[in-house]
């Protein structure tokens, strides 16, 4: 498959998706950007701008916004999803009768669906069929949209059951501004993705309370610690989660003034509530769901994951942040070094 001027499609007109319609708009290719809001398309159509989601940056006229599904998804070679984890079993359903045969699609949404506690390269394949896999790519990494937006250097990672379609999807997103890598850990990628949610809340919730370096990098590199231990039980690769898919996503999502799951966490370490805090940021907060999700993962393969575990408890049972904190600091004593190697000889 060509992909240097065939019609790209990217349903979901939320940050990401604005700005990735904007990455792949070129001269000699027709980018289509599906809204499910027809106020938010209007908008959208007559300023050329995403204000709500992505202010400042003005869509090139090559792309072409819709509320109509299909007519987005008409004639396209690649589909790209970035709508939100939760609602892409819904989505891809609705837009599975129109997408061609033989698309390329890749999944940009970081979350495990709450309920089946799938990955959502398994939420594809159950609604798809396991034939179209081979077409199907997650990319991830360290990608605040606004920063590709405004062509800031960024690296990502495309991660696919199939080297070729890794391939044709590096090849498509790969710009001067965006260095895209390729890994075959489909599913490594796909838990770095959304787990880094669960520890970047947490780190906002330790601003919120004191803003201390040490308990954030402690938190950081232990939250490391149990996702790399859960990815290991699920029969992730561990280097996956020294790399883009992991660390990298990680930190840039614990540390940045763009990150809504650190901005979710500092909210509540102030003492607001969890509605408060999802009101304040008023955009989705994937790490929420997910930490329900991962809570339940961790139950199912007897993964120990105490930073996941205190997360669930201060989101879903009024568990005050300090208590959790101070719930992680008095835990039983351990060794770092026998801890990782034990995980290692494990895999």
């Amino acid at each position: 498959m060509a992909l240097d001027c065939g019609q790209v499609t990217v349903l979901g007109a939320g940050s990401w998706g604005t700005a990735l319609a904007c990455h792949l708009a070129g001269d000699e290719r027709t980018v289509k950007l599906w809204a499910r809001r027809t106020e938010l398309i209007e908008e959208i159509n007559t300023c050329r701008e995403n204000k709500r989601y992505l202010p400042g940056i003005f869509l090139p006229a090559s792309i072409q916004v819709t509320v109509d599904l299909e007519q987005a998804l008409a004639g396209a070679e690649v589909v790209v999803f970035s709508v939100p984890s939760h609602t892409f079993r819904a989505v891809l359903r609705k837009a599975l009768p129109f997408i061609p045969a033989g698309a390329l699609i890749v999944n940009t949404a970081k979350g495990i669906e709450e309920n089946s506690m799938q990955r959502l390269s398994e939420v594809f394949i159950s609604e798809a069929g396991p034939a179209r896999a081979k077409n199907y790519a997650v990319l991830s990494g360290p990608s605040h949209a606004e920063e590709v937006a405004l062509k800031m250097p960024t690296a990502v990672v495309v991660a696919s059951a199939s080297q070729h379609t890794a391939v044709l999807a590096q090849d498509l997103f790969m710009r001067e501004n965006l260095r895209v890598y390729t890994n075959p850990d489909i599913i490594g990628v796909e838990l770095g993705g959304a787990l880094k949610n669960v520890i970047a809340l947490g780190t906002g919730i330790v601003d919120g309370l004191s803003g201390s370096d040490n308990a954030k990098a402690a938190l950081m590199t232990r939250g490391l610690t149990e996702i790399t231990r859960l990815g290991m039980a699920m029969h992730a690769n561990p280097l996956t989660f020294a790399g883009l898919a992991g660390l990298g996503d990680l930190i840039v999502t614990c540390t940045s003034r763009h990150s809504r799951n650190r901005r979710a966490g500092i909210a509540i370490g102030r003492g607001k509530t969890l509605q408060q805090a999802l009101d304040e940021v008023n955009m989705v907060v994937e790490g929420v769901r997910t930490t329900r999700a991962a809570h339940k993962l961790s139950a199912t393969w007897g993964v120990e994951m105490p930073i996941t575990e205190q997360m669930y408890q201060v989101l879903f049972h009024n568990l005050p942040p300090r208590a959790a904190v101070n719930n992680l600091m008095t835990r039983g004593k351990t060794r770092e070094v026998e801890e990782l190697a034990l995980a290692k000889i494990k895999w």
